[in-house]
């Protein structure tokens, strides 16, 4: 207040001093102008500096006000961050309860919180990832006991206490809503602007997983077993892809793997993996290296117009059941020694392959 006061007068003085000194001009070097004349026009410059400091004045009080706005901003996203920080600790720690609803309710609550704040998407995506990757059992995926220390007999109804199994169905259904929004926070294969979330569901136990039409980064799945229909068809793969090891469907429980118009932009390995049930990766395009070395197909497998754009390793690959791989296009080198087939089965091989496959009644 104290620097707008003496500023205020140091104005008042200056534009008196203008007055005086421009009428004073005016009279001495202009004979034409009167007294009246004079005075007006020093009046006027007096007031235009008395303009210029409320302008002054006008600009400092806006930026003065556009400070205070960016810290009550500031202090709002701080209060934003610390109540998403307050939400996200208590919906982790939600996801250990003992109740099956609450948990339910806690991954929405981090959903809502990827959805309402992006930043948070990626980790949100790992504490979901996290929790499919917790052991899991059920009595329909072929085990005898909880532990899996008995083998079923096959179309048999498994042992299980109706208390293990009426738990195991309930965590089910909590691993399904997970799955659901994890597919619900990836982004779709048209948002060219949107990133690419890496998942990492390393040894995950999971039941009709379904990422169609979505967009990911690096997709690990090692050692995972997929049980039901699982659903990747035309999914964009910007990071590398990782199903070393995996088991697509075993036991009781038929599995099916679908990745059809799927693109791999870099390595899709498939290493040891076994298809238990029928496998569809047509007119699917794979950029860089892929493996499907010393992997098993149970059932029908079909790969008709797949375009593998990389090198390519079937290395003793065992197809047991029908196989096409017709129209399928091999851009760079293939590598494809070892590979077996079961007799009385229909098996269409791309025409450029030199060595034929050897059949074998194993499997």
């Amino acid at each position: 207040m104290g620097e707008r006061k003496i500023g205020l007068v140091l104005t008042i003085a200056l534009a008196v001093v203008v007055l005086v000194c421009v009428s004073v001009a005016l009279v001495a070097f202009d004979p034409r102008t009167t007294g009246a004349d004079a005075l007006r026009t020093g009046g006027l410059a007096a007031g235009s500096v008395v303009a210029l400091y409320a302008l002054w004045l006008n600009d400092r009080r806006r930026r003065v006000e556009e400070q205070r706005q960016q810290l009550e901003n500031r202090r709002a996203d701080l209060d934003r961050d610390r109540v998403a920080d307050e939400r996200f600790a208590r919906a982790v720690e939600l996801l250990g309860h003992e109740t099956d609803q609450v948990r339910v309710g806690a991954l929405h609550a981090l959903a809502g919180l990827a959805r309402s704040n992006s930043d948070y998407t990626q980790t949100v995506l790992d504490v979901l990832c996290s929790y499919l990757r917790r052991p899991f059992d059920h009595p329909r995926y072929g085990d005898d006991s909880p532990d899996g220390s008995v083998p079923v007999n096959l179309g048999a109804p498994a042992p299980w206490p109706a208390s293990a199994r009426d738990e195991a169905e309930r965590k089910l259904q909590v691993r399904l809503t997970a799955q659901r929004l994890i597919a619900d926070l990836l982004p779709r294969v048209g948002d060219a602007d949107a990133p690419a979330y890496d998942l990492d569901l390393t040894n995950a136990t999971l039941e009709y997983f379904d990422l169609a039409d979505r967009k990911t980064g690096t997709l690990v799945l090692r050692y995972a077993q997929l049980f039901s229909s699982n659903n990747f068809s035309r999914c964009e793969f910007h990071g590398p892809v990782w199903f070393t090891g995996t088991a697509v469907g075993s036991g009781r429980l038929y599995g099916r793997f679908r990745c059809e118009d799927a693109v791999f932009h870099e390595r899709g390995w498939f290493t040891g993996v076994e298809f238990h049930g029928r496998a569809s990766l047509d007119r699917t395009r794979f950029r860089g290296r892929t493996r499907f070395a010393d992997s098993r197909f149970a059932d029908s497998v079909s790969m008709v117009d797949t375009v593998f754009e990389g090198p390519a390793d079937f290395r003793a690959v065992r197809f047991e059941s029908h196989v096409d791989l017709s129209g399928a296009t091999f851009q760079d080198k293939v590598q494809h020694t070892d590979l077996t087939t079961t007799p009385n089965r229909t098996v269409t091989l791309p025409t450029n392959w030199p060595e034929q496959p050897r059949s074998s009644t194993s499997g």
